[in-house]
């Protein structure tokens, strides 16, 4: 298959500074498109594969799979998009699209595994795929998605992992008004869970360890909050909720939010904290409550989240940096100190030596 060199910024090994190095694309074949990267997210997950925190890291690595650009190529058998569109690439970038789940529609649960933005197997150049800090991306188009064109770009990056790991849930366990949900943990995840929840008509409680982050979670859109480390205020707020959306990676009790459950209430983990998190019997027993997991959302539900998103004006709380600044960044990343997520301007990296 015919390549083409690009400019990108990776790691070579675990301990590595990202630098800039020079990877392959593919040239597009007839269902691909060629995206010229404006923007790409800076993810948790990122730093968690470019220091190999969840193991299994090829490198050379590129991490990036919050990415927006603008279509500079497309093969002759495209037929979604043009040359000129603005356009989107979240974490995968294929599937096998054969099994029950691909067949369904829920091609992030494909049960070969699903073909991630970066760090999985590229069965077109039968080495690892590459991902979004980076000049240029090939990807099929049915793994491509429409940016809506009232939102600006930078801050909508982070949608096409943050969005779309919170809306989700939120949609599979039917949200809506007269619900009252909380979200726990505002981060990059948590910060959309609440803009998301708030805008799809719930009643938004943010529970939080921090008191700096009360005013901040109002900002966003929450009703209330709770502050976790105050017995009294989780006290009085058992057996509030319908559902509550745990945004957090780090370890934390979960029995003391399952409390926080009405009967048959659910709380859908979405944070991937290091260690397990032990979960006592009688925090689910007494009022059938729920333990559930969530992992990012099919095709169909990105562009629907980023359609709401456009209908409703909604993007990321962003700070936008030079892919030179990204090792700064996944240290300030580590401390917690970014409201709420890191984008790359990727024009940074044309301009780079």
């Amino acid at each position: 298959m015919n390549t083409q060199s690009v400019k990108a910024f990776g790691t070579d090994a675990p301990e590595a500074a990202l630098k800039e190095m020079q990877i392959d694309r593919r040239e597009p074949t007839s269902k691909d498109v060629e995206i010229d990267i404006l923007f790409c997210g800076v993810c948790h997950s990122d730093l968690h594969t470019a220091r190999n925190e969840w193991h299994g890291t090829v490198y050379p690595n590129v991490p990036g799979h919050e990415i927006v650009g603008r279509i500079t190529r497309v093969g002759d058998a495209v037929r979604k998009f043009k040359v000129g569109d603005l356009a989107a690439v979240g974490c995968m970038v294929d599937s096998c699209r054969e099994c029950e789940q691909c067949q369904k529609g829920s091609e992030q649960y494909c049960e070969k595994g699903n073909i991630q933005t970066y760090n999985s197997p590229d069965k077109h150049l039968n080495k690892q795929t590459f991902g979004g800090y980076s000049e240029k991306l090939v990807v099929d188009e049915d793994f491509v998605l429409r940016v809506p064109d009232n939102l600006d770009l930078a801050a909508t990056a982070p949608l096409l992992c943050a969005g779309v790991t919170t809306w989700s849930p939120l949609k599979h366990w039917n949200i809506g008004p007269e619900m009252k949900v909380g979200i726990v943990g505002i981060g990059g995840l948590g910060h959309m869970g609440v803009k998301l929840a708030k805008a799809m008509g719930a009643h938004v409680v943010v529970i939080t360890t921090s008191t700096s982050k009360i005013e901040d979670a109002k900002r966003l859109g929450a009703d209330e909050v709770i502050l976790s480390t105050d017995p009294e205020q989780m006290s009085a707020n058992a057996n509030t909720l319908h559902f509550v959306l745990d945004c957090v990676s780090a370890e934390h009790d979960v029995n003391a939010y399952l409390k926080l459950l009405k009967v048959d209430g659910t709380l859908a983990l979405v944070g991937a904290p290091e260690h397990p998190l032990p979960i006592a019997a009688f925090s689910l027993i007494p009022a059938r409550k729920n333990f559930a997991g969530s992992t990012i959302g099919s095709i169909q539900e990105t562009q629907e989240m980023l359609d709401f998103c456009g209908e409703n004006g909604i993007t990321a709380d962003v700070e936008v940096i030079n892919i030179q600044d990204i090792n700064e960044a996944y240290e300030r990343l580590l401390k917690g100190d970014i409201k709420y997520r890191f984008v790359i301007d990727m024009a940074s990296l044309k301009t780079s030596s």
